[in-house]
């Protein structure tokens, strides 16, 4: 799990024509690439990386969760519930956030059911509840504006909805759930969607990467402000109709700004990732980065609340699948694969 000096280097095309596009506004080198440094390999299968207090925490699916410092690596396991965690497939330990010393993990629990839980030294349980199948099982935690936490929930699993989650209002599955994690409270905040494994808070922004069914991924965009939005699915499949295949009923629907068909690039299965606010390239700053597990691309744009401002020209895509993002506590975007962590870096002219 040493730190290694492997990278990966594509041309970057700089742009000055709109607002939040990437520009040559630092007073450093001209930036002229972005590039994957190598900081961890041989890992069981990293999902999160985040801040946490002074320094950063790594969880992996197997149900364990390690201290991390950007420049020395992986360290000291710091939570084991391997032996609570069923890590099979799309199960396992899924997500991760962290608030003043405490640690909220969403796993899988030996029986299948979603848990989401508080560690500070014993577990307490916050939310159990039953899957009716292995997949779609959701991932994502992350605090959010008011210091709610946040889940993201699959449809329940199976193919085309099977169990009707998508649409149901009264289920949690199919949306993003908000949890007050003193009252133990749990809400549907938002429904129609078939799994979304990642999403992000970028102040009052939320980005959902939500992974589609056989034709097409979705990045969805909405200002938190809002609630109870409806993001189609099973009626929609990112922009097309899913559930009737033909003249679906959109009205009332939030559909995704950026749409991905299966095939383009190895397109199978969206990863959502996080907006750059880091300082070591500020060209980047308000870029959205994102990828697929297939593809392994790295993909990114600028969304000024009317338009999205794609870019496909930064790195053709780390050696492995792309499982998640990461940030660490200098706001640096981190690329997780089955096994390795990679740090996004610039390259500069000179």
């Amino acid at each position: 799990m040493a730190a290694t000096s492997t990278t990966i280097v594509a041309p970057l095309v700089t742009t000055s024509t709109a607002a939040g596009e990437t520009t040559s506004t630092s007073t450093s080198a001209l930036l002229t690439g972005l590039a994957f440094e190598t900081v961890a390999t041989d890992l069981p299968f990293p999902v999160v990386l985040a801040p946490a207090g002074a320094g950063s925490l790594l969880a992996t699916k197997d149900g364990r969760v390690w201290a991390f410092d950007p420049r020395e690596g992986v360290g000291e396991v710091v939570l084991d519930i391997r032996d609570r965690v069923r890590d099979q497939g799309e199960q396992g330990l899924l997500g991760m956030a962290e608030r003043d010393g405490r640690i909220f993990i969403h796993y899988t629990a030996t029986n299948g059911d979603t848990v989401v839980s508080e560690f500070t030294g014993a577990e307490r349980v916050m939310l159990r509840l039953a899957q009716p199948a292995a997949n779609h099982n959701g991932g994502m935690l992350q605090f959010g504006p008011g210091g709610f936490l946040y889940l993201g929930l699959g449809d329940g699993g199976g193919a085309g909805d099977i169990y009707g989650h998508g649409q149901n209002t009264d289920s949690l599955l199919g949306g993003i759930v908000r949890i007050d994690v003193d009252s133990d409270q749990a809400t549907l905040w938002s429904y129609g969607l078939r799994n979304p494994w990642r999403f992000w808070f970028d102040a009052e922004t939320l980005y959902i990467g939500d992974v589609g069914q056989n034709t097409y991924e979705e990045i969805d965009v909405v200002e938190f402000a809002e609630s109870g939005f409806n993001f189609g699915w099973p009626i929609t499949e990112a922009l097309h109709c899913f559930s009737p295949r033909s003249g679906c009923e959109t009205e009332g629907l939030t559909l995704p700004i950026v749409e991905v068909a299966h095939g383009d690039a190895g397109t199978c299965s969206i990863t959502g990732g996080l907006v750059y606010r880091g300082r070591a390239i500020p060209e980047l700053g308000g870029h959205y980065f994102y990828s697929d597990y297939c593809g392994s691309w790295l993909r990114s744009f600028f969304w000024d609340g009317s338009m999205a401002t794609d870019r496909r020209d930064w790195v053709p895509g780390p050696a492995g699948r792309v499982v998640s993002f990461g940030v660490d506590e200098d706001g640096e975007i981190y690329v997780l694969t089955e096994a390795a962590v990679l740090r996004l870096v610039p390259v500069r002219a000179g």
